[in-house]
């Protein structure tokens, strides 16, 4: 079991690919996944791990991957050489829990001494960056995130971790030597906010939030000029009356934010309602008993993440974002983004324009979502289109993007581990980033909050080889 530990730069995705299509040219199999639809797009074959390895989506300490033995998946991993599993920090550490209990049941049928060794005695890399954003909770605390993370698994003390230091960018032909220092400095400035070993300014001594108070360079700040969403938008989106129909003028610049802000009114093109519809799954262990008290009405004023909500309004020309794995073989995945060209009852035509589909035309149904919330005592299930306007996104949704130009709105700081650095390094070069923040008065500050929980640095430094 290995986890190979890098930052963004230090070519994994190349190492990867090398990995994967050597041992394959021998004739042996590779399974390759990723914890997010984006990154699974970025490996020969990829697959998410949920959709690979069958892994429940409400996932608990005594979950298993309902994978049963002597079925087509079962011979695969058995006659599978190596699982690769990139962004595995964001995954919990439950779901890595269940992959190893699933394999050591299978392979130890053929191979009794299987159900002791960890994955059953298959060989795992593993691989992601710690300095991003962790398992999400909802409404979880500090120790929570902490606990959920695949550190604080039994089965990290197994793990050798393998480090990539070297920024490959820089070693790039084409760069002169002023180009090569400014990227340098950037990349280090980065990982000092991913570390939290940035200087921070002196902590305001009633907040008891998490995370540090840093100062942005002031050549990365937006002007407020009265209209901070205005604002941005004039920054990313220069002249978009001009250019909001142009694919590659879309394609590599996007706004992200920790909370979602739109600007399809500028597109002048008729827009479509689309309303959903909502009822309560009959798999509600009180279904029956539920239906009378919550009305059409009151599950259409729901709201929940990852889930469109009732009322969807759209336009041909704008950009939208899928929210559930569609077709990995299409890439149609949870964060591939498209633009519309035709809008139908229950149908969408778009192009897709990230991720390793570019420029395919594809078809996007009504499809029905079921979501259940602790403080709801059902499962809801949503027909609705499973996409959401794509301008400007939030900084989960943006981990694993790289773009040409992002602008960072923080009206309110982050709040959670890696989220300042996630949204920070979506661009390679420091000219394709612009920052705007406003205080509690809405006014420009060159100040926001970094969120780094050090804690899970700890346990990666134990096992850890020297780097690379």
């Amino acid at each position: 079991m290995f986890f190979v530990y890098g930052h963004g730069g230090t070519g994994k995705t190349f190492l990867w690919n090398t990995i994967i299509n050597g041992i394959r040219t021998e004739g042996k199999i590779v399974l390759a996944v990723a914890s997010s639809g984006i990154a699974s797009l970025l490996l020969p074959g990829g697959r998410t791990a949920h959709s690979r390895f069958k892994i429940p989506i409400n996932i608990e300490e005594c979950s298993t991957c309902k994978i049963s033995k002597q079925t087509q998946l079962a011979r695969l991993i058995e006659k599978t050489t190596l699982i690769v599993w990139d962004e595995a920090p964001m995954i919990h550490r439950n779901c890595l829990e269940a992959l190893n209990k699933t394999l050591q049941d299978l392979l130890s049928e053929t191979t009794p001494e299987a159900s002791t060794k960890p994955f059953g005695g298959k060989t795992i890399v593993l691989g992601g960056d710690f300095r991003q954003i962790l398992p999400v909770i909802q409404y979880g605390s500090k120790e929570d995130i902490i606990n959920a993370t695949i550190t604080q698994s039994q089965l990290w003390k197994e793990c050798k971790v393998l480090k990539l230091n070297t920024n490959m960018r820089l070693h790039r032909n084409n760069l002169d030597e002023e180009s090569r220092d400014q990227l340098r400095e950037f990349a280090e400035w980065l990982l000092q906010i991913g570390d939290g070993t940035i200087a921070s300014i002196e902590k305001n001594h009633n907040d008891l939030d998490e995370g540090d108070w840093i100062e942005i360079p002031q050549s990365l700040l937006v002007e407020n000029l009265g209209n901070p969403i205005q604002s941005i938008i004039e920054a990313i989106y220069p002249q978009f009356q001009l250019n909001y129909a142009k694919t590659e003028y879309l394609r590599q610049r996007a706004i992200v934010t920790p909370y979602n802000e739109t600007i399809s009114n500028e597109i002048k093109a008729d827009e479509k309602k689309y309303l959903s519809s909502d009822y309560i799954s009959k798999a509600s262990t009180s279904a029956d008993a539920n239906a009378p008290l919550y009305t059409t009405e009151f599950l259409n004023t729901l709201k929940f993440t990852g889930i469109p909500n009732h009322e969807l309004t759209l336009k041909i020309g704008c950009v939208i974002m899928l929210i559930r794995n569609i077709s990995q073989t299409n890439g149609l995945c949870n964060g591939t983004r498209l633009i519309i060209t035709q809008m139908h009852h229950n149908i969408l035509e778009a192009v897709i324009i990230s991720g390793s589909n570019i420029g395919d035309k594809v078809y996007i149904p009504r499809i029905i979502m079921p979501v259940q919330e602790g403080k709801w005592q059902f499962i809801m299930c949503r027909k609705q289109f499973p996409v959401k306007l794509s301008y400007a996104m939030t900084i989960n949704k943006s981990q694993g993007q790289t773009l040409e130009l992002v602008g960072l709105f923080l009206p309110k700081p982050v709040f959670s581990h890696g989220q300042l650095y996630v949204a920070l390094s979506r661009v390679s070069s420091v000219e394709g980033l612009k920052v705007l923040i406003l205080d509690d008065n809405g006014k420009n500050t060159n100040k926001t909050k970094n969120v780094v929980y050090k804690e899970i640095f700890d346990s990666i430094e134990i096992n850890s080889d020297p780097g690379r």
